[in-house]
């Protein structure tokens, strides 16, 4: 079953990438490299980063903390009576052990294959994505 979640995570998130940012395999032609081709000593201008959605990532809402710690709770990882939504050192510790248990690597950091261990999956924002 362990291994059934990983790998369905793992295609989950390869579908996602792909679809965030797909790329065309063009062969790109080389001019060759004869004596009136001098190397220029200028350096080139660092290329402007186009926006991608790395960098729209943002933190989870308190409401989102909080379906997470239930989640904890329900698995039995976090003992609390009701989730505060504010995540603590407890909710650290809980979600370690959650990963170890399930064989994801326990960094205490919220990611995808926790949240989907979890039976949460991603959760984005209905904004709607920059246009390009």
């Amino acid at each position: 079953m362990r291994k059934a979640v990983k790998i369905s995570a793992m295609l989950l998130w390869a579908v996602f990438l792909y679809a965030q940012n797909p790329t065309t395999h063009k062969k790109k032609s080389t001019p060759k490299k004869t004596a009136s081709h001098k190397k220029s000593s200028s350096k080139k201008a660092p290329a402007k980063s186009a926006s991608s959605w790395r960098g729209a990532q943002r933190t989870p809402t308190p409401e989102r903390y909080k379906e997470i710690q239930q989640a904890l709770a329900d698995k039995g990882y976090l003992q609390t009576a009701s989730p505060s939504g504010v995540w603590d050192n407890t909710s650290v510790e809980a979600l370690k052990r959650f990963q170890e248990d399930q064989n994801l690597g326990a960094t205490g950091k919220i990611d995808s294959l926790s949240l989907i261990a979890l039976g949460l999956g991603p959760r984005r924002d209905p904004q709607a994505a920059p246009q390009q």
